[in-house]
């Protein structure tokens, strides 16, 4: 049986899925789905960042080791834990069973200012570092989503506040992550996995860009959301879900 391993970004922790992994567990059956921590984030708040996206790609293998689920692994991640998958493929490809990859952006293949839209710099530092748990929990959601917002923003801010006091994230993991981001060189050629891109057009922290570029460089399917924002699967979670269920059954 293959395990779905869904990765998070930068920052986020498990229960930023939301409902996501229980819709998606209608669509897969009896197959497990386990959604994972990065180290500083989440049930793991207490240690620290690690320092590179290949470290996190090994700490996620044997997390899920630890866990009892051995692969393969289908993975569905998103931004940074994207990155992760893919060096996580590069390194172990013996493992990975499929990658879907959610408004990602990797070096070398696109420029810093595609990679992070260049007018979110100093309000996404100021407020990160030194902004409030309610500040930075509303800047999040501003920049991330596109249609969740004009709905129940107050209430998806006040629940994304608790989990932040439940498991507080320290600055300094703060800037390790976007380190280790900022750091991280996809390979030239796609990892030998079966891989599906998503992206979406309205994204204001990604550009769409950078999923287009993968897609040719790597020659693999793409699919493009007109309306959504960066958290794909808080916004319109069942066009990703369709999107996986066209993917898998090819």
């Amino acid at each position: 049986m293959t395990t779905w391993v869904l990765l998070r970004g930068l920052m986020r922790e498990s229960r930023h899925w939301g409902e996501f992994p229980h819709h998606l567990q209608k669509v897969i059956g009896n197959e497990e789905i386990v959604c994972i921590d990065f180290p500083g984030n989440g049930a793991l708040h207490q240690q620290d960042s690690l320092n590179t996206v290949p470290e996190m790609a090994r700490n996620c293998r044997q997390q899920l080791l630890t866990k009892g689920y051995p692969p393969p692994y289908h993975i569905l991640a998103i931004s940074m834990g994207a990155m992760v998958a893919v060096a996580w493929a590069e390194s172990a490809p013996q493992e990975i069973q499929s990658l879907i990859l959610i408004n990602t952006s990797l070096a070398p293949h696109n420029p810093f200012y595609q990679r992070l839209r260049p007018q979110n710099y100093p309000r996404l530092l100021r407020t990160l570092i030194f902004g409030t748990t309610q500040q930075r929990e509303t800047l999040i959601l501003q920049l991330t989503s596109q249609l969740a917002i004009k709905k129940s923003a107050s209430a998806l801010i006040d629940q994304w506040v608790h989990y932040a006091r439940e498991y507080p994230i320290r600055r300094s993991n703060i800037l390790k992550q976007l380190h280790a981001a900022s750091q991280f060189h996809a390979p030239h050629h796609a990892p030998n996995s079966a891989i599906l891109l998503l992206a979406a057009k309205q994204d204001q922290l990604v550009d769409a860009q950078c999923s287009q570029t993968l897609a040719e460089k790597w020659q693999v399917n793409l699919r493009l959301h007109e309306s959504a924002g960066h958290d794909l699967p808080l916004d319109d979670s069942a066009w990703v879900i369709k999107s996986i269920q066209d993917f898998i059954a090819i």
